[in-house]
């Protein structure tokens, strides 16, 4: 498989919030409960710069089946080289080594953005992105216990992160 890795483009914001409104029913992957809109998210997008927040998508053959975000983490100074990643996958194409790839290519250029450390919120009942983060080196770096409801049901939401400049 030959993952194809390039900036988002606002062409491709249609796709992308295609993908993300696919995870929300499941209540494991997002803490949005209801779908969002493209016009919901033109300020989301352009506050992604290629040059220290990037906005990346994944092409298989031409079509988008992922995405990935480096976001600020907070937007205080002292945390200014730290980052919140963000990955989304197309339901059709998950279990196909997408995630492996697409964090494989943020490894390699992190350090580009001027980021140092990143941050995976993710909420714990979703074991496969936490096996996914572990194997590319990321640690449970704190738990925050039941502090999201989906209906009558409480998650945990885990904080994993990875530091970049060790």
């Amino acid at each position: 498989m030959n993952l194809a890795m390039r900036t988002a483009t606002e062409d491709d914001l249609p796709r992308i919030v295609a993908i993300y409104n696919e995870t929300i029913s499941a209540h494991t992957i997002t803490a949005d409960t209801e779908p969002v809109t493209v016009a919901q998210r033109e300020e989301w997008f352009h506050e992604h710069t290629p040059q220290q927040w990037p906005l990346l998508v994944g092409e298989l053959d031409g079509q988008v089946v992922a995405w990935v975000s480096l976001s600020p983490y907070n937007r205080r100074p002292a945390y200014a080289a730290t980052a919140e990643i963000s990955v989304y996958i197309d339901s059709a194409h998950r279990g196909r080594h997408i995630g492996s790839k697409i964090l494989e290519y943020v490894n390699d250029h992190v350090t580009d953005y001027g980021i140092t450390a990143v941050v995976a919120l993710i909420i714990s009942a979703n074991r496969p992105s936490r096996r996914l983060f572990a194997k590319f080196g990321y640690g449970e770096w704190g738990r925050l216990p039941k502090v999201m409801r989906f209906g009558a049901d409480y998650q945990d939401l885990v904080l994993m992160g990875k530091r970049f400049d060790e």
